[in-house]
């Protein structure tokens, strides 16, 4: 009997081109399709994700799903995998779900997080999870423009060049820029993101943190549709894929938003 699995997946995309497979570069779906090979016997195990993370970028709650013939209990995927997974990337829970759970089409949203080391050096232990601004940002004015993405929105000015969305509203349920030492985190939860949108409005808030832009600057480019109007996209290694939701996991959302950092600021 078929039965449909669910994995909930963490890794660190330095080495990655990427969640998707790629034809010449490794992707963090090989890697896993390349173990569920192993563990179903040599035979290839399509798996589907829910988002399509950049290369460079990383998850803490990334998810899939696959089909399976096998007698493994869907809770022991997990531990089965992670002998075959490169250290890099982990299962961090797998179940057996409903036939027609669909890892990408189920989902309620997504909460982003982008980490900035903000001193005059970069940080040797986060550097792989970071961008560096050695200019002082003013994080109270970057929390006040965040708050302009917040709620329905036509976000066309923020999908970089190879987007394929046809249509551009997208609502944010919540955003925050909070600091904390030297680290400071822009976190964002929505129902659904534009091509590298996260990365455009982080760019943008470093900006509007060093007043390089004004602080309106996300609520002007709402209105005008206009790229020009917002910053730089920053680059890929700040940005952490934080949990793929599903109906119900409001809560979630919120308990990873009241955390405010991805790391320890006091051990960064």
């Amino acid at each position: 009997m078929t039965r449909r699995i669910a994995l909930r997946i963490a890794y660190d995309g330095t080495n990655y081109a990427g969640w998707q497979n790629q034809d010449n570069a490794l992707a963090v779906q090989q890697v896993v399709e390349e173990a569920l090979a192993k563990l179903s016997g040599g035979g290839r195990v399509p798996i589907v994700g829910a988002s399509r993370t950049d290369a460079g970028v990383h998850a803490m709650g990334q998810v899939a799903h696959f089909d399976t013939e096998t007698r493994i209990p869907g809770e022991k995927f997990s531990f089965a995998l992670n002998t075959l997974l490169p250290p890099d990337v982990r299962i961090q829970q797998s179940w057996e779900t409903a036939p027609d759970f669909h890892a990408r089409f189920s989902t309620a949203g997504k909460v982003y997080a982008y980490t900035i080391v903000n001193a005059p050096h970069a940080s040797a232990m986060l550097g792989r999870y970071s961008a560096h601004c050695p200019v002082p940002l003013d994080v109270d004015r970057m929390n006040t423009a965040a708050q302009d993405i917040v709620g329905a929105h036509d976000f066309s000015a923020f999908m970089a060049s190879g987007g394929t969305s046809k249509t551009f509203v997208r609502e944010m349920k919540a955003a925050q820029v909070s600091r904390a030492g030297e680290q400071v985190c822009f976190m964002v939860w929505g129902t659904g993101f534009l091509y590298n949108m996260v990365r455009i409005i982080a760019g943008t808030l470093m900006l509007v943190g060093q007043n390089k832009l004004p602080q309106d600057a996300l609520a002007r480019a709402i209105r005008t549709h206009d790229r020009l109007d917002l910053g730089f996209t920053a680059p890929a290694q700040g940005l952490t894929l934080m949990r793929v939701l599903y109906p119900g996991q409001e809560e979630t959302a919120r308990r990873i938003l009241r955390q405010k950092l991805l790391f320890n600021a006091e051990n960064a």
